[in-house]
């Protein structure tokens, strides 16, 4: 249990693990834990609108593909073109001491060859979320979010995938919660100001 708890404490590093890239952006931050949140949402309904997916599969993949960040941080595009990481020892050295640590292995390996359904969506996952906060950028004014935009929807591989982007690159990011024009944004509810 010991080796459990440890693992534990090193996802949570993901929590204070920001997200590099947008350094580069020039607004906005975020941690790789809030990342990985979302895209394991996105994994779900890819996983959803895909029937022959494994939905499960797709969110496991999602959750845990960049747990090795925990130790070696996140590195955006600049950074790769400089700096290596061992991922492959990152990765074993974080799942040798768990039980379960092989399926662990395994998954973020099938999650970066990208060679079964599952992964190419799960993939797909990670670069719409990065699609969802360009657009919530966009929509607060970053005006180099559009060419972020244009190249991360170069990466995406299925049609859902892209079908979904597209409706994403559309719609206002406040929409959700902003769509009831009523008086209720003047009274907040109390009946007593209708």
């Amino acid at each position: 249990m010991q080796d459990i708890a440890n693992l534990l404490f090193e996802a949570g590093m993901l929590k204070r693990t920001p997200r590099t890239g947008l350094q580069f952006l020039g607004s906005g931050s975020e941690s790789v834990a809030e990342h990985a949140f979302r895209v394991a949402f996105i994994g779900y309904v890819l996983g959803q609108l895909e029937k022959d997916a494994d939905a499960g599969k797709i969110m496991k993949l999602c959750l845990l593909h960049d747990l090795p960040e925990a130790r070696t941080g996140d590195l955006n595009y600049m950074n790769k073109k400089y700096v290596r990481v061992d991922e492959e020892k990152a990765v074993r050295e974080l799942t040798e001491t768990v039980p379960f640590g092989d399926d662990i292995k395994q998954s973020i390996e099938e999650f970066n060859k990208m060679e079964t359904q599952e992964s190419l969506l799960a993939n797909d996952a990670d670069q719409l979320e990065l699609i969802l906060m360009l657009k919530e950028r966009k929509d607060l004014g970053n005006k180099y979010a559009d060419e972020w935009i244009s190249y991360a929807m170069k990466r995406l591989k299925t049609a859902v995938a892209i079908e979904l982007a597209k409706k994403i690159i559309e719609t206002d990011s406040t929409q959700w919660w902003f769509k009831d024009k009523s008086n209720w944004w003047v009274n907040g509810g109390d009946s007593r100001f209708k």
